[in-house]
C-alpha cells in the first residue's frame, strides 16, 4: 500500500537503480534511500515524473516478501 506521490523527483538526489532493472533501457526501477518521508519510487525512463513514495514498514514488507 503505499502512502503518496510526490512531483518534483529530479530535485531529490541519491537515486539508485534497481539491481533487477534492465541493462538495455526496457524495465527500470529507482530507489531513493535515506528519504525523511518515506521510500520513493520511480520508473528511471520517467525522471521528471512522480514517484511514489511507500511507508518504510510497506517497503520493508515488500522487500521481506521477495526474499521468500
Amino acid at each position: 500500500m503505499t502512502d503518496r506521490t510526490t512531483a518534483g523527483t529530479p530535485t531529490m538526489n541519491g537515486w539508485r537503480k534497481s539491481s533487477y532493472s534492465d541493462p538495455n533501457g526496457g524495465s527500470c526501477l529507482e530507489v531513493l534511500d535515506g528519504d525523511r518521508c518515506g521510500v520513493p519510487v520511480r520508473d528511471s525512463k520517467v525522471p521528471d515524473g512522480p514517484a511514489v513514495v511507500f511507508s518504510r514498514a510497506g517497503w520493508a514488507s515488500f522487500i521481506v516478501a521477495l526474499q521468500q
